[in-house]
């Protein structure tokens, strides 16, 4: 037993880890998956933000510069500079303006250092209608922070280093390029490294309006309708993943514990299904499955006619397995016959004597769907019987409604076994598949109306209004009526109250609870003994 016990927990720990490591993989790969699609979602906002900027931005820069080369003023003077100064601060985008020559600066409207005169100011790139783009070599400082400048004409202005926060980014990675020449990338924010692998397919993305992945980075590209640009925002796999670490971790911690709770489970329901099983088939073979005997009563004489075998269960743990649960277990697993033939076996080692006698007791014995498709089953209980000298007819064979549903194959079962002297009579009655209209068809003797019509006598139930109809249509089929569950006397009393009550049998609590087959033959002994004392006394 310990060593089982050892079995179970082993089997159970194994398989709940194995479900919360499973779990855990599978909630990270969700996890991650939604992570890259938000990010991948982010970043073509982020370029559908930067190229809307960035369009303002150059038309208002190109207006500025245009206004500033249209004025008449004097090169340089005060007045100009005012003037300069006064556009700058109607704009948004701009933080200086002035005059250029030669790549330096002659005069600025915001920057009054001597210095500046001083630099040389090479373009970083040109745009197709002469415009100039300094950044990379330019010294020009705005605070602390380097700026860049536009030249167009002999003007120049200096967009605000604070750009990158009228644009509202923030995690992604972008840089602009001219579709023209991707080779020459104005970057914003963010490495420039990623430029350096794939770069033929790096070069194919960033000048068409799209999105795409190269090696572990996305990409959203966004070109501008109105100057030659492009702007793509890109982030790295790991970058994505990591500013979604909560969404990680509770996605992976949750499939993990429900990965847990399902092993756990899991395990408990196979473990218990197969230890049922395995302890079922032990069972049958050690013989240790034990039968016990329901009297049937007729209801006018109150004297027992018969009895139903019912097949009992103990499992190795001393637990009561009610037949419904082993029953089902033997039938998924193809051998609940071998139950059959047990309880076979034990009905005539049992009742062999009684049913030997001359009186008119009968016993019933339930067989399964599986029974009446067996070949074999005829011939095992025709073999019992004669070797037992019972005789069939003193045997009778319960099926249930759903061993009917295959019409043809429960009346070829049923006419053999009549051809061989069994009553068969159909079991719980009124729940499954048989109905009146083919009762006929089937060639039975009796059905037993089920334990839930009998529960709704004295209620309203719906159910209690189709007795009297199936009552009179067995009359009318000359078919033996056993009321199932009777359990008081109120139900009892209903029953008889029917005109052919003298022909109705009954079975239940009111009348006696299964027992086992010695404390039958006492009931037995006992009802034989009242009878002799009746009709001594008449």
């Amino acid at each position: 037993m310990k060593r089982r016990l050892k079995e179970r927990i082993l089997v159970t720990l194994t398989a709940t880890i194995l479900m919360a490591v499973l779990g855990t993989l599978a909630g990270y790969m969700v996890g991650r998956a939604i992570s890259l699609k938000l990010a991948q979602r982010k970043i073509a906002q982020d370029s559908g933000r930067l190229i809307a900027v960035a369009d303002e931005f150059s038309n208002e820069s190109r207006a500025t510069l245009a206004a500033m080369n249209a004025s008449t003023l004097p090169f340089c003077s005060e007045a100009e500079m005012a003037y300069f100064r006064a556009l700058v601060f109607q704009s948004q985008y701009l933080k200086d303006g002035g005059r250029m020559r030669d790549g330096q600066i002659v005069c600025s409207a915001a920057m009054n250092s001597p210095d500046l005169k001083k630099m040389l100011f090479k373009p970083d790139y040109a745009q197709p209608d002469g415009t100039l783009f300094y950044r990379s070599n330019t010294s020009a400082r705005i605070g602390k922070l380097r700026a860049a400048l536009l030249q167009s004409g002999s003007s120049y202005i200096v967009y605000t280093p604070h750009l990158l926060n009228f644009m509202r980014i923030t995690g992604s990675h972008y840089f602009f390029v001219s579709p023209n020449d991707p080779s020459l990338k104005l970057t914003l924010e963010g490495s420039a490294d990623q430029s350096r692998s794939n770069q033929a397919r790096i070069s194919q993305v960033i000048t068409k309006e799209g999105r795409a992945r190269v090696g572990d980075t996305f990409y959203a590209t966004r070109c501008s309708d109105q100057y030659n640009k492009c702007v793509s925002a890109y982030v790295s796999i790991p970058e994505a993943l990591s500013y979604d670490r909560n969404l990680l971790t509770l996605s992976s911690l949750g499939s993990g514990l429900g990965g847990a709770i399902l092993g756990f489970l899991g395990s408990f329901f196979y473990r218990r299904n197969r230890s049922m099983e395995q302890q079922l088939r032990r069972a049958i073979r050690r013989d240790n499955l034990r039968v016990v005997y329901q009297p049937i009563v007729n209801l006018a004489s109150q004297r027992i006619v018969g009895a139903e075998a019912l097949a009992r269960w103990i499992d190795e743990e001393g637990q009561m397995v009610g037949p419904d649960v082993f029953i089902k277990i033997a039938e998924e697993r193809g051998f609940v016959g071998e139950i059959t033939k047990l309880v076979v076996r034990h009905v005539l080692r049992d009742m062999g004597e009684v049913l030997r006698g001359d009186s008119d007791f009968r016993l019933s014995i339930n067989v399964a769907a599986a029974d009446l498709t067996d070949p074999d089953f005829p011939s095992m209980l025709e073999d019992a019987l004669r070797q037992a000298r019972v005789p069939a007819e003193k045997l009778a064979i319960e099926i249930t409604e759903s061993s009917t549903a295959r019409q043809d194959v429960a009346v070829a079962a049923i006419h053999q076994l009549r051809r061989n002297g069994h009553e068969v009579h159909i079991d719980d009655f009124g729940t499954g598949y048989s109905s009146l209209s083919y009762l006929h068809t089937l060639s039975i003797d009796a059905i037993k109306i089920d334990r839930s019509f009998t529960q709704a006598v004295g209620t309203e139930a719906v159910t209690l209004s189709i007795l009297p109809q199936i009552l009179a249509m067995a009359q009318t089929l000359k078919l033996q009526v056993i009321v199932e569950g009777v359990e008081t006397s109120e139900q009892a009393n209903y029953f008889a109250a029917f005109k052919s009550s003298n022909t109705i049998l009954v079975q239940g609590w009111l009348f006696g609870h299964p027992v086992a087959a010695d404390v039958f033959r006492g009931l037995l002994a006992e009802d034989e003994q009242k009878l002799f004392l009746v009709a001594n006394v008449a």
